[in-house]
């Protein structure tokens, strides 16, 4: 098959939106399920083109497929821009994560979107920002990602608002696009910084010139960290994170897309794509392992106290976000101290952040769409409206359970490998960050195996009709979801069990570089020949057997462990009064009751003042000459002779 064809993984899910906007979502009713059909059917294939890419770069030259670039834009000679796709490993990955999971959410999102008056709408924008995400990991120069990464950015907008008459929704769109375009003018200042500097946006010449020492210093420093702002807000790095736990107002399979393997995956993805500029600068390098390894341990804490699901799951993606920026900078720390810097060297050192990121798509996919199940015979996310739920809904929280126990990184599950190769780097490399790392392996385990008890274990506790004041009298409403919700969760839960696999010995990370794992698989059982995966495998039995104590027997009390704790309880549960800072403080006070004010008074009594005084002085002085103009001849003509006298005498004089 011709190398061309890996355009098609970016034109059929951008033919699906043009389709579905132009001619299906005008004139089809919106009962009609034909959208969803498109859409499946343009993604499935996109997802079979992603494989065949996958399989044909593990077996090429340098794992790397040349794919001609097209011409775009050219300015008298001077400058000339094309735009062209890289494939390589990390592209190759990138796609299968980003296809798989986007068909797997589209057949899902056919039972759950039923009946929805915007389902046509639903499923153009999720081809559009399909096709974006698949757009911006092929992308060969910055510029041409930066579009692709503004469009990622739109179509979180309109999906995250799809409900749009619900101002919460509303307001939750807002934020994510207003928040991560704070992020974004840090992408396109390094973006301009790097093209100042080199005359390209090629990603490959600007790794080129950085590693050969061409671009170095503050301005490597300054473009890196720029980029890296990119990320931090596509990402909800700390302190840009505000806007993904409030994006859960979007509908749920919106939510395992963005959190999974599209938006959120981008800024793990640009650091990846970049990280031999990040190596040429260990200051650079550094920030990105302290953000990562600050926010993983951030975010989980919040995690350990919310009440609704969906947002337990998503303090949950910040937090394993923040451990696959922990592995970037870890292992790029390394390579930047090692000396010998090399493009190979960059590109091994990412493949432990993006086999978390690979093996996280499909777990956390997974969580989020049992989420929406629940969510589906509840009628709520409400945790403590659930409970008992295995009984009714067995496939749901059997494929749960199996998510569950990956993302707490328990051995043979997906989870655990990448998650325990991340723990090597950071020993090995920024031991500080590691003591965070391992202490978010026991946060992470508690949280979500709180999840799977209050939600699956122990009796119904009323869903909606209890939240409505009705009791338990509706339990019959309980029900398994439909075949075409649970067969993309039990394709997600085979992943989220057998995808860790592709690295027990050393294969992706050969793949992506030719990069080494840590020394302690020697195979499938390789975890007995090493102390480290039995820490960590202890820490996370820890925080499952608390959470069994609390949640399940009950040994414990979680109201007085909360009222022991209450300090730190409050400030988790008020998500450290972030929201309170940037909204109520920085916001209204700071920017609308006074920077904002103050510019309005000077907009109303300075600008407006003075050219409302010229406009007076105007009709003033026109009132004051009106006077003057009489309609008498003998008048005109006595002021006409003082002017001509006048001009005598000053020619006269001054010649």
């Amino acid at each position: 098959m011709p190398a061309q064809l890996v355009w098609f993984i970016f034109f059929l899910p951008l033919a699906s939106f043009a389709i579905i906007s132009l001619f299906i979502r005008p004139f089809v009713k919106a009962e009609s399920k034909v959208a969803g059909y498109i859409t499946i059917v343009a993604i499935g294939a996109a997802t079979v083109l992603s494989y065949w890419t996958l399989f044909t770069v593990i077996g090429a030259h340098e794992h790397q497929l040349e794919v001609a670039a097209l011409p775009w834009l050219s300015i008298g000679g001077v400058f000339d821009f094309n735009v062209g796709l890289i494939i390589d490993s990390l592209t190759a990955v990138m796609l299968v994560v980003v296809s798989t999971v986007s068909f797997m959410v589209q057949i899902y999102s056919q039972g759950y979107m039923k009946g929805d008056t915007g389902y046509h709408r639903y499923y153009a924008w999720m081809s559009l920002f399909t096709m974006s995400m698949l757009g911006l990991v092929m992308a060969n120069n910055l510029l041409f990602m930066f579009i692709f990464w503004e469009m990622v950015g739109l179509c979180s907008y309109l999906l995250i608002g799809f409900w749009f008459h619900r101002p919460s929704a509303a307001n939750a769109a807002k934020k994510a696009f207003i928040v991560t375009r704070i992020g974004d003018f840090g992408f396109l200042a390094g973006i301009l910084i790097l093209f100042a500097n080199t005359g390209t946006f090629d990603i490959a010449h600007l790794h080129e010139m950085a590693i050969g020492g061409l671009i170095g210093g503050s301005v490597l420093t300054w473009a890196a960290i720029g980029i890296f702002a990119g990320a931090v807000g596509k990402s909800a790095q700390f302190p840009l994170h505000v806007w993904l736990p409030d994006a859960m107002e979007g509908p749920t399979p919106v939510s395992a897309l963005i959190h999974a393997a599209t938006m959120v995956a981008a800024g793990v993805f640009l650091v990846a794509r970049t990280l031999p500029l990040f190596v040429c600068s260990e200051p650079a390098v550094m920030t990105v392992a302290i953000i990562g390894g600050f926010t993983a341990i951030f975010a989980a804490a919040m995690g350990l106290v919310m009440n609704d699901i969906k947002r337990v799951v998503a303090y949950s993606t910040i937090s394993q976000l923040g451990y696959m920026m922990l592995a970037l900078g870890a292992a790029g720390l390394g390579v930047a101290r090692g000396g010998d810097i090399t493009i190979e060297a960059a590109k091994a050192a990412a493949a432990v952040g993006i086999f978390h990121l690979f093996n996280h798509a499909f777990f956390k996919a997974l969580l989020f769409l049992g989420s929406g199940s629940v969510n589906h015979a509840t009628g709520t996310f409400d945790m403590r409206l659930m409970g008992g739920l295995k009984k009714v809904m067995p496939w749901t929280y059997a494929t749960f359970l199996i998510a569950a126990i990956s993302l707490a990184g328990i051995w043979p599950f997906a989870g655990f490998w990448s998650k325990d190769e991340i723990l090597a780097v950071a020993l090995q490399d920024a031991p500080i960050l590691f003591v965070l790392a391992i202490i978010t392996v026991f946060m992470t385990a508690f949280y979500i195996f709180r999840v799977v008890f209050l939600t699956f274990g122990g009796e119904y506790r009323g869903g909606a009709q209890q939240d409505a004041g009705h009791g338990h009298e509706e339990h019959h409403h309980l029900h398994e979801s439909p075949a075409v919700m649970v067969v993309p969760m039990v394709i997600l839960a085979v992943f989220a069990i057998f995808s860790g696999f592709w690295n027990v010995t050393g294969g992706f990370a050969s793949f992506m570089g030719e990069g080494e794992t840590h020394g302690f698989w020697t195979g499938l059982f390789g975890i007995f020949t090493h102390p480290l995966p039995w820490i960590s495998l202890v820490v996370a039995g820890a925080g499952i057997f608390l959470a069994y104590a609390i949640y399940s027997k009950k040994w414990l009390s979680a109201e007085k462990i909360g009222a022991m704790f209450k300090p730190l309880y409050t400030l988790f549960y008020n998500k450290y009064y972030m929201d309170v800072l940037y909204e109520d403080i920085i916001v209204r006070k700071f920017l609308m009751g006074g920077l904002f004010r103050l510019a309005q008074l000077f907009d109303t009594y300075i600008i407006d003042g003075i050219v409302n005084g010229f406009g007076k002085l105007a009709v003033a002085t026109g009132r004051g000459v009106r006077h003057w103009q009489t309609g008498q001849l003998q008048l005109y003509g006595i002021f006409m002779g003082i002017g001509v006298i006048a001009i005598v005498i000053v020619v006269f004089i001054f010649g």
